[in-house]
């Protein structure tokens, strides 16, 4: 479909029907959010935020955007969605701790190796054992919003989904740069864990269908998201430092 014939098409479309029609796209970004949220959280409080997130995307949209209105909905969506998350974070502040300790170490074994921080590594530097380490690698799958590239000590925020429409030349260009950033990241991961990552976040499996994708358990599965955005997350580190 053309420029033209999407932007004939979706003035004709009221924003009201917009949301009607995209209803649906909430429901589903919701719900794939809580299969990494703690069962206290409810899913109607997002669904609802998302509706507001839906309904300023429809308001907002431009069919001269390079996306597509449903790309750009649910980036608006899952805007609201962690923004309403972010009002109250339930991880306890010893999680964030123990997180950035095994990220930090992460970062230290492969800065020193130029390779792969082994598990058992980590573990020995730690002072910790396998029962320990698990544990954090699910923490780190289910904590709310685990940062990529927050400082140390900033608890409980995450990348920010960055509003185009708002976002100065600065902004933009610091968005695109953590985007690769983020991207070279998550290839050079081992391929186990890019898998998982892609699974989970571009085909939207929940983790008992990559478990049976890759013929593990739903809890190895977590184990091995959480250990893919530890990893992701002392590379990411690095990355900040050099800005």
């Amino acid at each position: 479909m053309s420029v033209a014939t999407e932007y004939l098409e979706i003035t004709r479309i009221p924003p009201d029907q917009l949301v009607r029609t995209h209803a649906p796209l909430v429901r589903r970004i919701a719900y794939h959010l809580m299969g990494r949220l703690p069962p206290s959280v409810d899913a109607n409080d997002l669904m609802q935020a998302g509706m507001i997130g839906l309904l300023e995307a429809a308001r907002n949209y431009s069919p001269t955007r390079a996306a597509s209105f449903e790309t750009y909905a649910g980036i608006r969506i899952r805007g609201a969605m962690l923004d309403e998350l972010r009002k109250t974070d339930w991880t306890p502040r010893s999680v964030h701790r123990k997180l950035r300790e095994v990220a930090e170490v992460t970062r230290q074994i492969e800065n020193e190796t130029g390779g792969d921080a082994d598990a058992m590594e980590v573990m020995k530097r730690l002072g910790i054992d396998a029962m320990e380490y698990n544990q954090i690698l699910a923490d780190a799958a289910s904590a709310r919003l685990l940062s990529l590239t927050a400082p140390e000590g900033d608890e409980g925020s995450a990348i920010d989904v960055v509003d185009p429409d708002a976002a100065g030349p600065e902004g933009l260009f610091e968005q695109a740069g953590l985007r690769d950033a983020l991207a070279q990241s998550i290839d050079g991961l081992p391929e186990r864990e890019k898998l998982v990552m892609s699974l989970y976040y571009d085909e939207e499996l929940n983790l008992k269908e990559i478990g049976a994708v890759l013929g593990v358990s739903e809890s190895r599965v977590c184990q091995i998201h959480g250990q893919a955005l530890i990893r992701l997350r002392a590379r990411m580190s690095g990355w900040k430092e050099k800005q």
